[in-house]
This record gives structure tokens, C-alpha cells and sequence, in this order.
């Protein structure tokens, strides 16, 4: 895997001697993709008032994805390539884990929360562009190896899998509780079970 990995890493990368609008490119794209990915966020919030709420907590969900992918890769301590002197660094980067890319979990855990949505779905695909192209990116300057990239995307959707089993179940929890009158009301109208008596005499 880490052989993999490594190969991977130097058909990606700019290498020693990039093209200067390669290399504009892939830097532009390294250090915008996510501001990029949080405008198109905000837009959308505009443009669709409805969706306002669960964007909401599609945003407390990125910054809890975030928190998560920090410590995760500070604990894992996974040496970016820039580092370990396998390819030269394009942009400036501290030198702390890697492993899994923080852009990569919370832009895709963004995608995915989007697609998840009907009214969102044509936004989530721009975002799933932006959020390969950034991934690539990160990995043409140095700052990132192709597995960080993989590790961000699958706990991203992990991520975004976990919303919306939450989500899922908080409808069925309240349509549950909201079951029973309506059993009892269509049980009375069948004669099934005798009316709630309402204080009022019966008619002869």
C-alpha cells in the first residue's frame, strides 16, 4: 500500500520542474478550493430560504467533521511528502499530519450532504468537482499523498452518512408518537372501541 501510495504520489505531484500555469493552476486550486466550496454554501443558503435550516446543520456538521479529521491526523502524526523530502512543497503548509486531509473530509462531507437533498442535488454534484479537483491539488503541490486524500473521502461519507441516519430517525421517532391517536380515531370510526364520552346525552 505505501509502495502504491509513493508511485501514486510522484505521477501526481509537480515535481521538481512544473509548468508555470500547472503549477498556477494546482496552487490556486490548493488554497481556494475551500473558501470555493463554502461560497457556493452561502449562495445556496440565499438562494433557497427553505433549505436554510438543514444547511444549518450541514455547517455545524462540516466544523464537527473538521475538529474530527484534526485530531484524527494529529494523533496519527502521518508526515506530509513535503516533509519527508519526496516531492518539493508549492504552497506554504505547517508540517503537522496528514493524514486524513481535513479538506478532503469536510468538502466532501459537504457534497454528500448536499446530494442527500433533492433541492440541493445540482449544487452537491459542483461541489463533488471542486472538492476531486482540490484533493488533486493538494496532492500536485506536496501538501498531501493520494491516500490522505482517499482517507478524507471515505470519512467524510461516513460523516455525512451518520447525518442522515440521524435525520431519518428523528422523523420516524416523532411518527411514532404521532401513530397511536390516529390508530385510536380509526378504530372509533370502524365501532371497533367506544367513543371518548363527551359529556353530552346520547340521542334515542
Amino acid at each position: 500500500m505505501n509502495a502504491l501510495n509513493i508511485a501514486l504520489l510522484h505521477w501526481i505531484a509537480a515535481g521538481e520542474d512544473p509548468g508555470s500555469w500547472a503549477l498556477l493552476a494546482g496552487r490556486t486550486m490548493a488554497l481556494w478550493g475551500g473558501p470555493a466550496s463554502a461560497a457556493i454554501l452561502l449562495w445556496t443558503g440565499w438562494k433557497k430560504p427553505s433549505e436554510r435550516a438543514y444547511l444549518l446543520v450541514v455547517i455545524a456538521g462540516a466544523a464537527a467533521a473538521s475538529l474530527l479529521s484534526h485530531t484524527l491526523a494529529s494523533a496519527l502524526n502521518f508526515q506530509r511528502p513535503f516533509v519527508q523530502g519526496l516531492v518539493p512543497g508549492y504552497i506554504t503548509h505547517d508540517a503537522s499530519g496528514s493524514l486524513p486531509s481535513t479538506h478532503a473530509t469536510v468538502m466532501f462531507f459537504v457534497a454528500a450532504a448536499f446530494l442527500m437533498r433533492d433541492e440541493l442535488r445540482r449544487a452537491g454534484w459542483a461541489l463533488v468537482v471542486l472538492a476531486s479537483l482540490t484533493g488533486w491539488s493538494r496532492v500536485y503541490v506536496g501538501v498531501h499523498f493520494p491516500l490522505d486524500i482517499a482517507a478524507g473521502l471515505v470519512f467524510g461519507l461516513c460523516l455525512a452518512g451518520a447525518l442522515s441516519a440521524v435525520r431519518w430517525m428523528r422523523p420516524n421517532r416523532r411518527g411514532a408518537h404521532a401513530e397511536r391517536p390516529a390508530r385510536r380515531i380509526d378504530r372509533e370510526a370502524a365501532g371497533l372501541t367506544p367513543a371518548r364520552r363527551t359529556g353530552f346525552p346520547r340521542r334515542p
